[in-house]
Order: structure tokens, then C-alpha cells, then sequence
């Protein structure tokens, strides 16, 4: 049998975005769920972080869940395995109070499987696979036991492991030790939004843009065959951040004018400016891609430096705030730990963004 993986949904990410919701119902309705009809896959585990704020969730962002996921996978018969990660979880020492339960642990929906206190071994098709929800001082022990005591040779969770990706260029410098989970033939987890591998651990990646940071990333999700063990991945075409280098050295009125902004409406667009010396054309230009209806358009523009800077450079000065945070945390001079001023900061913009 075939299982499709899902991980970090965030329904609600960046503060109930309309445009990230718009993103993330597209999603479901041209790429996931065409997928599963297609190939006939009745079977749906979610490896956490289904909602994005730990304290709340909006009632449009509930209604949104339930109409373009939940109901779906209903409706359509679709089995659906969900843990706990730690957006999901009111609390930081116990998993008790999670928006799982509170959402859906007395629905009507016959096809759904929860799990937010302890690891659950299930048999699928004759494989055998550990389901881990968010490890927490309350569930530690049990879930190292469980993990320990398992006949299953995958390990599905959501997991913190020290040394692999977060997001683009940012590696994960605390958490588990990822020899704590030699014992598994593959282990995949959710919690991290970047693809990424190192031995017998993958990271599966999250199913959509919703920062700067995920720009020209993959995004996507994933299909588990349970009799040849292997994970086949399936890109999600859209995206939801756009950055365009703007040069009007050989750029004629025509040029705008049959520029294609076909894939633009309803997204964020940075417009780098490496050379500008029309600025009718510049103008054309900019009303050009604001009729295309975005979500925002920001121009970066640097006269002074224009000429000393290369492209890459260019598209560097146009990311996300916690990647700018980061990298001024980096040129700091001083001899203390840099990684935990990078953890301080990254909890408070975190914050900031659920506020």
C-alpha cells in the first residue's frame, strides 16, 4: 500500500495570512488531493504541526482546515494518522492540552486516528511503523522506551536532531542525537520546513512556501510504499514568493508589455534592481506587475552600491527578516556563544509573528 506523508500544515501561519491560507488551500486542491485520486492512496499520516499557533487558532483558519482538509479526507474515505508537534502543543512540558484533541477528539469523523501522548506502533500492510508525536518532559521516558522496545523498523515522528537543516543555510545545533535512532532502517521526520538527509534520517520538508527563507525551495510532500520501503516525493508547482532582477539595459516598452505575470497574482514579489536608466520603463514596468493583482511588491534598490555588488549579492539584500537577524548575529565581534543569541532571537521573532 501507498501512505502519503504530510507534515507542518501550519493552517494559520503568519497570522492567518489570506494569501498564505489562499496558498495553502491551492495546495490541497490542484496538487495533493489530485494526487491521491490518481494513484488510488487512501491512506494520510501527519507527522505534526498541523496547526500554526500553540495558544489559539482563528475561526476562519478552523473553518479552512476543516472544509479543504478534514472534510475532504471524510468524505473521500481517506484513513488519516495525526501526531502532535510542538505547534500543536499549549504547553512546552506536557502534550495534555493540543489543538488535536480540542479540535477533533470528539468528531464524527470516522476516519481519523490521533496521537499526542505516547509512540504507537501500527501495522500497515504488513509493515510495521512507529508513529512518535512531539517528544516533551512528560512523554520523554515512555517514548525512549517505546522507541527502544519497537519491532518497527520505520520511525515516523516529529523530531528535534541536532545537525541537519532547519531552513536554508541554518543547521540545527542542539537537540537529539541523531544515533539515538541507529536502531531504525529509515526514520522521517516533520518539525524542520528543509528537505534533508543524513544516514538513516530525513527530514521530509514542508509542503508549501510560507517565509521569505522558503524561496526557490523545495516544497512538496511525500508518498511511503510500504512494500518497497521507499519515500517518493511529489513537488508542489506554486509558488508563493517571487524575486525578480530588474535590468532595463536592453528592455524595450514591448518587452513589458508582453512580460508574463501569469504566475503572480495573489503572491509577494521583491524586485532587485541591478540597473535602472529608464524610469518610464521602470514604471511600466512596476504597473505592469501590480496588474497582475500581487499580494505586495517591495523594490530593493541601492544606487550607491550598484556597481560594486554582483547579482547573487543583490538577491542576498532582499531576504527574510530571520535570515537578516541571523546574519547580523554572525558579524557580531565578540567571543560568547552565537548560536544561542540566534535561539533568543528566533523564539522571539517566532513570537512576534503569533502576536
Amino acid at each position: 500500500m501507498k501512505i502519503a506523508i504530510l507534515n507542518d500544515t501550519h493552517w494559520g501561519a503568519r497570522n492567518d495570512n489570506t494569501a498564505i491560507a489562499d496558498h495553502q488551500i491551492k495546495f490541497y486542491r490542484e496538487v495533493f488531493f489530485p494526487h491521491l485520486r490518481e494513484n488510488g492512496i487512501t491512506t494520510v499520516f501527519h507527522l505534526g504541526d498541523v496547526t500554526d499557533r500553540r495558544k489559539y487558532i482563528n475561526f476562519v483558519t478552523a473553518k479552512n482546515l476543516e472544509d479543504h482538509f478534514m472534510k475532504v479526507c471524510a468524505d473521500e474515505g481517506i484513513e488519516l494518522y495525526m501526531i502532535a508537534g510542538n505547534h500543536d502543543t499549549y504547553f512546552k512540558n506536557t502534550n495534555d492540552v493540543n489543538s488535536l484533541n480540542q479540535l477533533y477528539g470528539n468528531t464524527s469523523h470516522q476516519n481519523l486516528h490521533l496521537y499526542w501522548e505516547k509512540p504507537v506502533e501500527l501495522d500497515m500492510d504488513g509493515c510495521k511503523i512507529m508513529l512518535a508525536p512531539w517528544l516533551c518532559a512528560e512523554n520523554y521516558d515512555m517514548s525512549m522506551k517505546a522507541m527502544a522496545d519497537t519491532k518497527a523498523q520505520i520511525l515516523m515522528g516529529h523530531f528535534e536532531i541536532t545537525g541537519y537543516e532547519m531552513d536554508k543555510g541554518h543547521l540545527c545545533d542542539h537537540g537529539m542525537d541523531r544515533n539515538t535512532f541507529a536502531k531504525f532502517d529509515s526514520v522521517y521526520s516533520g518539525h524542520f520546513h528543509q528537505p534533508s538527509s543524513i544516514g538513516n534520517i530525513s527530514y521530509l520538508g514542508a509542503q508549501y512556501e510560507m517565509t521569505w527563507s522558503d524561496h526557490d525551495q523545495k516544497r512538496g510532500f511525500s508518498v511511503f510504499d510500504t512494500e518497497s520501503r521507499t519515500m517518493e516525493y511529489v513537488r508542489n508547482p506554486f509558488s508563493l514568493f517571487h524575486k525578480i532582477v530588474y535590468n532595463d539595459t536592453d528592455m524595450t516598452i514591448e518587452d513589458v508589455a508582453h512580460l508574463d505575470t501569469t504566475n503572480l497574482t495573489n503572491t509577494f514579489i521583491k524586485v532587485i534592481v541591478s540597473n535602472k536608466s529608464n524610469p518610464y520603463i521602470f514604471d511600466l514596468f512596476l504597473d505592469r506587475l501590480q496588474a497582475s493583482a500581487p499580494c505586495d511588491i517591495k523594490v530593493v534598490e541601492d544606487h550607491m552600491n550598484l556597481d560594486v555588488i554582483d547579482e547573487s549579492e543583490l538577491v542576498d539584500e532582499a531576504q527574510d527578516t530571520l535570515t537578516i537577524l541571523k546574519q547580523y548575529v554572525q558579524n557580531l565581534e565578540f567571543t560568547g556563544d552565537k548560536s544561542k543569541v540566534e535561539r533568543v532571537l528566533d523564539d522571539l521573532y517566532k513570537e512576534a509573528i503569533d502576536l
